[in-house]
């Protein structure tokens, strides 16, 4: 083991515990500094970004023959989404730098070999939170706002119309949630294969476990997202492609003995 480790150095020096807290706390000046500098950005453009995210809503509202709106029935409850908008944003965008700051803080004190293992996650991570996100907007979205303005009803003679009236804080919640749910889940790959990579988890147990993990993805899916079919059964649908995927690619990265005993 030893000499396996001479020739995959570690290339860092000895520092005292001060030196490292001082490092620590440079790091996280600068993840603070990047955050706050994306959530004025974002709080500048909060009514842009707000209308980007209800967009679907009022496409589908328009196609319905409706005019798009969206009502709030507290004084401070626009101004409070709009800072909800600003934070959201803020994280989307200063997440990079984030990572890159850890990165720079425990790489000194990895092995040559264990840099270029953990690399690739940390490009896959913020692309898969992405893809997520997108898949949630530009398909769940759509299909879930139509079945939920479907309950409207305009009443008739002598009847009682039933119309939408989304309160903006609401409206963002339930987008914040989505996104969420969808980005987050679409990590599940990257959390296997790095519990593969440290021998925690095999293509085998994950292939045994598969009727189980099915089971556990509708049940995530009913939890996570909102009482509509389309958007369960669109991230549910989502989540096992994922761990079929994370199947395959734990085959790759998991230790040799391992994959050879299953």
């Amino acid at each position: 083991m030893s000499a396996a480790r001479n020739d995959d150095p570690i290339h860092d020096e000895a520092m005292p515990l001060l030196d490292h807290l001082i490092e620590l706390r440079r790091r996280l000046m600068w993840s603070l500094a990047t955050f706050g500098v994306c959530f004025a950005l974002c709080y500048h453009f909060a009514g842009d970004i707000y209308l980007f995210l209800a967009q679907p809503l009022g496409d589908v509202m328009r196609r319905n023959g409706e005019e798009p709106h969206l009502i709030y029935t507290a004084l401070y409850e626009a101004f409070f989404t709009y800072l909800k908008v600003a934070l959201f944003g803020a994280g989307f965008l200063s997440f990079p730098m984030v990572a890159i700051q850890l990165w720079m803080f425990i790489a000194p004190g990895l092995y040559r070999s264990e840099k270029r293992a953990f690399a690739p996650f940390l490009v896959a991570t913020p692309l898969l939170f992405l893809s997520g996100a997108a898949l949630a907007y530009y398909f769940i979205f759509p299909v879930a706002w139509k079945f939920f303005l479907s309950f409207q009803t305009s009443g008739g003679p002598g009847g009682v119309q039933i119309e939408l009236q989304a309160k903006v804080s609401e409206y963002l919640s339930l987008v914040m949630k989505l996104i969420m749910a969808f980005g987050v889940s679409f990590e599940l790959p990257v959390v296997l294969t790095l519990l593969a990579r440290a021998g925690i988890v095999t293509s085998g147990q994950l292939r045994r476990f598969r009727r189980y993990a099915i089971v556990g993805t509708f049940v995530a899916a009913a939890v996570l997202t909102p009482p509509d079919m389309f958007s369960q059964i669109g991230l549910a649908v989502c989540l096992i492609l994922l761990y079929e995927i994370s199947i395959i690619s734990t085959r790759f990265v998991e230790p040799e003995k391992t994959a050879e005993a299953d």
